[in-house]
C-alpha cells in the first residue's frame, strides 16, 4: 500500500533518511521506532508530501506521491488521516466543531449528516460526553484522542500517528494503545505509527522497523523484534528496561 524506494533526505546539511527502503501492507500496523532525531517523523512527512525526497520515490496504492501534484496529490491526500503530536486542535473551537472541521472544508454533506458523523467517531474515542468542551478544559490524553477523532472522521484509508504517547503517563499511554489497536479492528484502516515508545510500539504493532543513523536497521514483527541480535536493536530495548523474559504478544486487546 505504501512503499519507499531508495528515499534519501538532507535537513541542514545532515543526511536524515540514507536510502531507505520498505513496504507496508494494506490493514497492518506498522510501526517506525527509533531514538529522538533519527528521523521518524521525517519518514512520515514523506507519506503525505509535506516533504519530498532528495532522491528516491514514495508510493501510495500505485501512485508516486513525491512526485504528484496539485488536484492528484490532493487526490492521494485524502486517502490519509494524520494524528499530529499535540493533537493540533484550535483553541477558539469546541471538540465537536474541531472534529467537524475537515467535513466542513472538504465535503457537502449537510449539517445533519456532519453532527451523525461527528457523533459516531466521539463515541468510538470515548469522547462523546466531553463533545461541548473547548480544548483548554481537557487533559492531554483527551485532547490526543480529539485529534484521533478528527483524524479518522473522513473515513481514511490510512491513519498516521506521530508520538500518539508523547508527553502522556503511563496509564494514559496504554489507553492510547488500546485505541489505535480499535481504531484498526473498528475501521479495518491502515496504520503507521512513529515513535520512541517501545512499549507503545510493542504493543500496538504488527510489524516494527527500527531507523538508526538514516538507516532502517531492523524490520520484524514485536515477538521478533525483542529477540534481535542486532546491537542498535539490543541497546534500544536495554534503554527502556525491555528484555527478551518479556512477552508482548496479546499486551493490548
Amino acid at each position: 500500500m505504501i512503499k519507499f524506494e531508495h528515499i534519501t533526505k538532507s535537513l541542514g546539511g545532515r543526511v536524515v533518511l540514507d536510502d531507505i527502503n520498505f513496504e507496508i501492507e494494506k490493514g497492518e500496523t506498522f510501526v517506525i521506532v527509533g531514538p529522538s532525531g533519527v528521523g521518524k517523523s521525517v519518514t512520515l512527512k514523506h507519506m503525505v508530501r509535506l516533504l519530498t525526497p532528495d532522491k528516491g520515490r514514495v508510493w501510495v496504492d500505485g501512485e508516486c506521491v513525491s512526485e504528484a501534484r496539485g488536484e492528484k496529490l490532493e487526490k492521494i491526500r485524502e486517502k490519509f488521516g494524520y494524528l499530529f503530536q499535540g493533537g493540533a486542535l484550535l483553541a477558539w473551537l469546541d471538540v465537536m466543531e474541531n472534529v467537524a472541521l475537515p467535513l466542513r472544508e472538504k465535503t457537502n454533506m449537510s449539517e445533519k449528516e456532519i453532527h451523525e458523523r461527528v457523533e459516531y467517531v466521539l463515541n468510538l474515542v470515548g469522547l462523546l460526553d466531553d463533545a461541548q468542551k473547548q480544548p483548554s478544559e481537557i487533559s492531554g490524553g483527551m485532547r490526543k484522542r480529539a485529534g484521533l477523532a478528527r483524524a479518522i472522521v473522513s473515513q481514511p484509508e490510512i491513519v498516521l500517528y506521530d508520538e500518539p504517547t508523547s508527553g502522556l503517563d503511563p496509564v494514559t499511554s496504554r489507553s492510547i494503545d488500546s485505541l489505535i489497536v480499535n481504531m484498526q479492528k473498528e475501521l479495518g484502516v491502515t496504520s503507521v505509527v512513529v515513535t520512541h515508545d517501545l512499549h507503545s510500539a510493542l504493543a500496538v504493532g504488527t510489524r516494527i522497523a527500527m531507523l538508526y543513523g538514516g538507516k532502517i536497521v531492523e524490520i520484524s514483527t514485536p515477538s521478533e523484534f525483542v529477540k534481535s541480535q542486532n546491537p542498535e536493536v539490543v541497546s534500544f530495548l536495554e534503554s527502556q528496561y525491555i528484555t527478551k523474559k518479556v512477552s508482548w504478544e496479546g499486551a493490548v486487546k
